[in-house]
């Protein structure tokens, strides 16, 4: 074990760790405001359906766009922490 590959283990950790943490809030807001979304066209659909989908976003979809966005960011952090760590077995 050299000083290498102890360095690129904490590092991939540490990616992990801060990924992880920049993962959970994006991902429960979106699930969130999809379980939301999904009863107002659940009542819009039991009302006749008032909107359409010709009218355009609407902000609930906005926000849900960038909470996955941001925990799709935070997956590809997290991803590269684990490429770190792997690669600290694979460096002499």
């Amino acid at each position: 074990m050299s000083l290498a590959n102890l360095a690129l283990w904490l590092l991939g950790i540490a990616l992990v760790a801060v990924g992880y943490a920049r993962f959970r809030a994006p991902w429960a807001r979106y699930r969130g405001l999809r379980d939301q979304q999904a009863n107002v066209d659940r009542y819009e659909a039991w009302r006749g359906g008032i909107r359409t989908h010709d009218d355009g976003p609407t902000g609930a979809s906005v926000a849900i766009e960038l909470a996955r966005r941001q925990a799709q960011q935070a997956g590809v952090l997290i991803a590269a922490g684990i490429a770190v760590f792997a690669l600290g077995f694979f460096v002499r």
